[in-house]
């Protein structure tokens, strides 16, 4: 006696191994939450139509044509039937039948297959959505509403016998329309122009126009049904007539194989790791430049959230890149939770605590965190100065930024490049290209390649790719279990050295041949301006320059003697004299608290800042021949006579000057923002094995017992067990490493004793985790709170 296989989806799914549960549990994670009582409610849940509409997003084109077959053949299909729809691609055609199968897309067996139903509907053409295969309605789609003496009719004009009802007469005809010899013989004596018509709706779209008078040809079409009128004026080719004339085709182009990608260049794999490396590092010190400006600058939070566009442009300059750029280091910084608001009265943007943790890691540990915060985020900067659907602007670090599919679309490019050999860049088009293969519904055109376009470009930015090709340091964090450590080992051997010395030159520029130390890049912050940056960064020495080493605390000496220690080049004469000239006139004014005053020893100085007419705002009286007055406040009366040219110094109430450096700022301890991709996250190896395990065992109690209202476990009957601390915990380690399910006693906060079937995915740290089959969720609940346990019988 022949089995008659599954007669459901949940039938089939009961028949799985646990493994194959899991894989679907793992490509549709959808289904994971809430965790499905039962394989009934999972075979449900996988028929929804928007769990159906995200796995068939996530079908490759091939995979995806495979089911369009199916969805137009005679259900159920068999295999070589379905074959036979596909021609030349027989060879793929096993996988692909296998993926649909293994997403819960396709069940029963290979003589008898069949789509799920929201599948069929959805991949099905209709009238008002259109199949890629360009077919039509089936004949008894279009017939449908047909009057049963026009069937006859029609039966009359195909040369059938007459039958006794509407039914028979439409198995008549649509068997006519699948026999080959048959409907090739009627096309035979088609009168001239019919096959011509018949020819402009074979590959769709299938819908023509008729007028109300239609020709000779076309109404020889008409009469024997091998066009149906769908309303007045229009006409549809039958689905069945349209595969005859293709030959048996579903498809006018089969893309049964992938793309191939053609390379823009070969580098050997050391030069383009060698170029990464040096992004990644350039990519570190940026993020550092940018927070180190804002620990003391901080810029305002706009009242709607995000930056204002004057202080992204400030930005922009103190980077010196462009404001989309500047925009997207922006974005990088608070991906990682280095940037965030401190949540103020007058909030403002600075720097996380975790900014400090993150400079005192290692250099390659430090571009980890910027890389996995990148691959992980769905925030676009891209979008920075747009407007969204309400006309509102949106801003950098503002809300309004997050596109799910981009973190999906970035990974599968990244990946693309990694089935290339190391060194090995390809062209962008081609990856285009084959990125509308691997995912031909889920975007559009444009959309899909702008993410590919902008993944391409940042991933050069910050150092994944090294002159278009995957850096070998980046492979491990593409691996589906991805390995930082792997990473951080293979980074470490082509980051360039930094150097501890610069050349000087007699035009007051130094020049950096390469990266410097940290703490001598930040001291020539201090002490120079940044005049152009690349492969060597060229600083200048300027007096306003000079006169801000001399406000963060130096001397002229040290000054002096930090250019000497640290050039490989001798200090030229001009650079002393500027320092010389700076630090002279530097502090014989000082500005102190009145609301504030100027003191100096040089009478004929104050005179002449007291006679300066750019100085009435300041409200200055002399009221001493050394001390001048002001009614502006200290800060302001100090940046004003800056402005005029003066070089005055803060003095404290000592009468001591004060150095200006300002206490860093940083915000609360926060935590990185939580991407906000299109699908949930996937689970992991541990809990795709506790929820097989929870839905086994809740169909192995909807099926033994009276079914609850929604297929659940039943509560536990009787009293909660009572056992010792050590049965506990040696109850619950054996039924992680067994996969089997406990029934626990516990008290709740309240107080109240209650039972729980759990099923264990680990025990550590005084807690357990399991799976909670009476909640339906993952559930961590302390190990003093167990009264007791007691294996559950499943028998």
């Amino acid at each position: 006696m022949t089995s008659t296989g599954p007669r459901t989806l949940a039938d089939e799914l009961r028949s799985r191994s646990d493994a194959e549960l899991a894989g679907l549990l793992r490509t549709r994670a959808d289904l994971l939450s809430p965790l499905p009582g039962d394989l009934s409610q999972l075979a449900t849940r996988a028929g929804t139509r928007a769990s159906v509409l995200r796995a068939l997003e996530r079908l490759d084109t091939f995979t995806l044509q495979v089911a369009e077959a199916l969805a137009v053949a005679p259900q159920p299909c068999a295999f070589p039937g379905l074959a036979a729809l596909l021609p030349g691609g027989t060879d793929r055609l096993p996988e692909a039948v296998a993926t649909l199968r293994s997403r819960a897309l396709l069940w029963g067996r290979p003589d008898a297959m069949r789509l799920v139903r929201t599948a069929q509907e959805l991949l099905a053409p209709t009238a008002a959505r259109p199949s890629s295969t360009g077919l039509g309605p089936s004949l008894a789609e279009t017939a449908a509403g047909m009057s049963p003496s026009r069937m006859q009719d029609v039966l009359t004009h195909a040369g059938l016998p007459p039958t006794h009802d509407t039914v028979s007469a439409l198995s008549a005809l649509a068997a006519l329309f699948s026999d080959q010899p048959r409907l090739g013989a009627l096309l035979d004596h088609a009168p001239p122009g019919a096959l011509d018509a018949l020819d402009r709706l074979t590959w769709g779209p299938p819908y023509g126009e008729v007028s109300a008078q239609p020709g000779p040809h076309l109404r020889w079409l008409l009469d024997r049904g091998l066009l149906m009128p769908t309303g007045p004026g229009t006409v549809v080719l039958p689905r069945e007539v349209a595969l005859h004339l293709r030959g048996g085709r579903a498809h006018r182009e089969l893309k049964a194989r992938a793309p191939e990608l053609a390379l823009r260049a070969e580098h050997a794999p050391l030069l383009a790791d060698a170029a990464a490396a040096g992004a990644a590092y350039a990519s570190i010190t940026v993020i550092e430049e940018l927070l180190t400006a804002w620990e003391t600058e901080t810029p305002a939070v706009l009242r709607a959230g995000g930056l204002g566009v004057r202080e992204l442009k400030r930005a922009a300059v103190t980077l010196d890149v462009p404001e989309p750029e500047a925009a997207f280091w922006l974005e990088l910084a608070f991906a990682a939770g280095l940037l965030a608001a401190d949540g103020e009265a007058d909030e403002r943007y600075a720097p996380t605590p975790a900014y400090d943790d993150w400079l005192s890691l290692p250099t390659e540990r430090r571009w980890l965190r910027l890389a996995t915060a990148w691959l992980a985020a769905t925030r676009v900067s891209g979008l920075v100065g747009s407007r969204d659907g309400k006309g509102r602007l949106l801003a950098a670090l503002g809300p309004g930024l997050d596109r799910g599919p981009v973190a999906g679309v970035r990974r599968t490019t990244l990946r693309l490049l990694g089935e290339l050999a190391p060194g090995h860049a390809p062209e962008p088009v081609t990856v285009l290209e084959r990125l509308r293969w691997e995912m031909p519904r889920r975007l559009t055109d444009e959309a899909r390649g702008e993410m590919c376009r902008t993944a391409l470009a940042e991933a050069e930015r910050i150092g994944v790719t090294g002159r278009g090709a995957l850096a070998s340091f980046a492979r491990p964090l593409l691996a589906e279990a991805p390995s930082p450590e792997e990473a951080a080992a293979l980074l470490a051997p082509p980051l360039p050295e930094p150097l501890d010395h610069f050349l000087l030159q007699a035009d007051l520029t130094a020049v950096a041949p390469g990266p410097l130390r940290r703490e001598l890049r930040q001291a020539m912050a201090v002490a120079a301006d940044i005049e152009s940056r690349g492969g060597a960064t060229v600083y200048r020495f300027t007096p306003d320059s000079v006169r801000r080493a001399l406000d963060a605390g130096w001397s002229a000496t040290e000054l002096h003697d930090f250019l000497a220690a640290r050039s490989r080049t001798p200090v030229p004469q001009p650079l002393t004299y500027l320092v010389d000239d700076v630090a002279r006139r530097y502090g014989r004014l000082r500005v102190g608290v009145a609301a504030s005053y100027l003191l100096c020893d040089d009478e004929s100085l104050l005179t002449q800042v007291v006679a300066d007419r750019r100085a009435v705002g300041l409200r200055l009286r002399r009221i001493a021949p050394s001390v001048v007055v002001s009614g502006a406040p200290p800060d302001t009366l100090l940046e004003r006579l800056r402005e005029f040219g003066f070089a005055p110094a803060a003095e404290a109430e000592d009468g001591a000057v004060v150095t200006l450096r300002s206490q860093p700022h940083r915000t609360p301890a926060r935590t990185a923002p939580e991407p906000a991709p299109d699908a949930p996250p996937a689970a992991d190896d541990s809990l795709l094995a506790a929820a097989v395990r929870a839905i086994r065992a809740g169909d192995h109690a909807s099926t033994a017992a009276p079914r609850t209202p929604v297929g659940r476990v039943p509560d536990p009957a009787g009293p909660p067990p009572r056992t010792s601390t050590l049965d506990t915990l040696t109850t619950l380690q054996g039924a992680v490493r067994a996969g089997g399910l406990v029934r626990i006693g516990y008290v709740g906060a309240d107080g109240l004793a209650a039972q729980r079937i759990l099923a264990p995915v680990r025990v550590e740290g005084g807690f357990v985790t399991a799976f909670d089959h009476t909640a339906d969720e993952v559930r961590t609940y302390p190990l003093h709170r167990i009264t007791g346990t007691a294996y559950l019988d499943q028998t």
